[in-house]
C-alpha cells in the first residue's frame, strides 16, 4: 500500500523540476546577454573629408537591457556615446563619427551648452556595456582618433534687442533683433520656444553673407505680424541659438525675451447710424481756424446729426469742406495714432507735414483727398479728439503716445479750405481713408464714403 504512495510522491517531484527547469530556460535562456559586440575600424579620422570619418558599432541583445558605449582615454577620462540607454533584445548598428556627449576640457571657459562634441585625437579602450537587473556584460576594445576637426563652432556673440517687444505695428519695439557671431562655419538656426515646448524659429536677415558662414548673423522676428498672422500670445519666451558643424558638433545658447501688448491692428471707418458712411457739410471760413507749424488756430466745431443726402455738394470757392466720420478699433490690440487732433482746419496747399505733424511709422490717422489734391491724403487728423485717447509715455524714447483702445469707437472731423477751383475737376470727388504710416492702407479703407463736390465762385467774384 505504502509503494504506490512513494511513486506518486517520486512523480510529482520530478514533475515539479522539470517544470522550474523548463521554466528557467524559457523564462532565463542560458545564452549571454550582449553578444557580437564590436567596432568595424580601429582608427578613424573625424574630419568631414569623406575618408575613415566613420565607423559602426555592433552588438547583439539576447534580453531588454540598459546599453552603455563609452571611451576611456589614457589619462582616465572617459566620454560617453551612449549611457544606460533602454533597448529590447535584437541585433543593433549604429554608425559613430567621433561624435560624444558634450564636455569641457581643463581651464576651458565655452559660452553655452555643448551637447555633442568630437572625441579629442588618441588611442581609447571602448567599451560596450549591457545591464539588465543584476547581470552585467561588457566587450572592449582600442580605437584610434586621428586628425579630427576638434574645432568648436563656438557662439561667441548671442545679443537680443530689445529684450522687451510689442509686435502690433505700432512702429514701438515692433521687432525683435538677435545677433549671432559663429567661429566657424556651421549650420545655424534661431527659435523661440515656449512653456509648452512649441517652437517659433526666427528667419535670418539676407545681408550679404551667406547662411551658416563664419562671422556675424542678424535674425530679425516680428512675431508673423506683418505677414498678417496672429502673433503667439504675450509671455516670457526662451530663445535658443543652435549651432551644428559638418563633424556633428553641437553648441546651444540661450536667453529670454518677453513678448507684450501683440496683436494684428485692426480698425475701420463705420457708417453714420444713417445716411452715408462719412458726413460733408460746408461752412464759411474765418481767419481764427489759420493753422501753421507755429500757429495753433481754433477748433471748428463738432458737427451735429448725419448726413444722408449723397448729391453733388454745391460749396463757396474759399469755404470750408468739413467731414466727420467713425473708427472703430475692432480688434483685440490698442491701435497707435498721431495728430493733429480733430478740429483742425487745413488750407488746401498745407499737408500734414506743414504742420509739423509729419509721418510716424506704425502712426493710424484718418485722411482726406481730392481729385485736385497735391499729394496721397494730405490732409490727416488722429484717430480721436485727444480727451479720448490713452497717452502713454515711454521713458526709454522720451515720448508720448496716443492709442485708440481695443473696441473703443471715436468720432473724427475736421475741415480743409477749399481755394483751388479747378474747371477741367469741377465738380470733384473726395473721400475719406486709413493710412497706416509706412505700412499702408487697409483693405476697403482707400476711398470710402466718396462724395461729389462742386465749387462755385464767391458772389462778388465774376465767372
Amino acid at each position: 500500500m505504502n509503494t504506490p504512495k512513494l511513486l506518486t510522491l517520486i512523480v510529482a517531484v520530478i514533475t515539479v523540476i522539470v517544470v522550474g527547469v523548463a521554466g528557467y530556460i524559457i523564462l532565463r535562456p542560458p545564452v549571454a546577454l550582449l553578444s557580437g559586440a564590436t567596432i568595424d575600424a580601429t582608427e578613424i579620422s573625424p574630419n568631414a573629408d569623406g575618408t575613415d570619418d566613420i565607423t559602426t558599432i555592433r552588438y547583439s541583445l539576447a534580453r531588454p537591457a540598459r546599453v552603455s558605449v563609452y571611451f576611456d582615454g589614457p589619462d582616465g577620462e572617459r566620454f560617453y556615446f551612449r549611457k544606460d540607454q533602454r533597448r529590447s533584445s535584437g541585433d543593433y548598428a549604429v554608425l559613430f563619427s567621433g561624435i560624444v556627449d558634450g564636455y569641457l576640457l581643463p581651464g576651458e571657459d565655452i559660452p553655452g551648452t555643448i551637447e555633442r562634441r568630437l572625441i579629442p585625437n588618441g588611442l581609447y579602450q571602448w567599451t560596450i556595456e549591457a545591464v539588465r537587473d543584476d547581470e552585467t556584460e561588457q566587450a572592449t576594445g582600442q580605437l584610434a582618433i586621428v586628425d579630427a576637426d576638434s574645432q568648436l563652432p563656438i557662439i561667441s556673440v548671442f545679443e537680443i534687442h530689445p529684450p522687451v517687444f510689442t509686435p502690433n505695428q505700432d512702429g514701438i519695439r515692433d521687432r525683435v533683433s538677435i545677433n549671432v557671431y559663429l567661429e566657424k562655419p556651421a549650420n545655424l538656426s534661431v527659435y523661440l520656444e515656449d512653456a509648452e515646448g512649441e517652437r517659433y524659429y526666427v528667419p535670418e536677415r539676407q545681408e550679404g553673407r551667406e547662411p551658416g558662414d563664419m562671422g556675424s548673423h542678424e535674425f530679425d522676428y516680428d512675431a508673423g505680424v506683418d505677414q498678417s498672422i496672429e502673433p503667439p500670445p504675450d509671455g516670457t519666451y526662451d530663445v535658443y541659438a543652435v549651432v551644428q558643424d559638418d563633424e556633428g558638433q553641437r553648441i546651444v545658447r540661450q536667453s529670454q525675451v518677453t513678448l507684450q501688448d501683440g496683436g494684428l491692428p485692426q480698425v475701420e471707418i463705420v457708417p453714420q447710424v444713417a445716411g452715408a458712411v462719412v458726413y460733408f457739410g460746408d461752412m464759411p471760413y474765418d481767419d481764427s481756424y489759420y493753422t501753421s507749424m507755429t500757429t495753433e488756430g481754433e477748433e471748428i466745431p463738432r458737427p451735429q446729426g448725419v448726413i444722408s443726402d449723397r448729391t453733388t455738394l454745391t460749396m463757396v470757392q474759399g469755404d470750408l469742406l468739413v467731414f466727420k466720420l467713425t473708427i472703430h478699433n475692432y480688434g483685440a490690440t490698442p491701435i497707435r495714432t498721431t495728430g493733429p487732433f480733430p478740429g483742425t482746419v487745413y488750407q488746401f496747399d498745407q499737408q500734414a507735414s506743414s504742420l509739423g505733424a509729419y509721418e510716424e511709422s506704425g502712426a493710424w490717422r484718418v485722411g482726406i483727398k481730392c481729385d485736385t489734391s497735391l499729394s496721397d491724403f494730405p490732409w490727416r487728423w488722429a484717430l480721436a479728439p485727444r480727451d479720448e485717447v490713452e497717452e502713454v509715455y515711454d521713458e526709454e524714447t522720451g515720448e508720448t503716445y496716443y492709442y485708440l483702445q481695443p473696441g473703443q469707437q471715436a468720432e473724427v472731423w475736421g475741415a480743409i479750405r477749399m481755394t483751388e477751383l479747378i474747371n477741367a475737376r469741377n465738380p470733384q470727388d473726395c473721400w475719406a481713408g486709413l493710412i497706416h504710416e509706412d505700412v499702408g492702407i487697409p483693405a476697403f479703407q482707400s476711398r470710402v464714403g466718396a462724395r461729389e463736390i462742386k465749387l462755385v465762385p464767391p458772389p462778388d467774384v465774376d465767372d
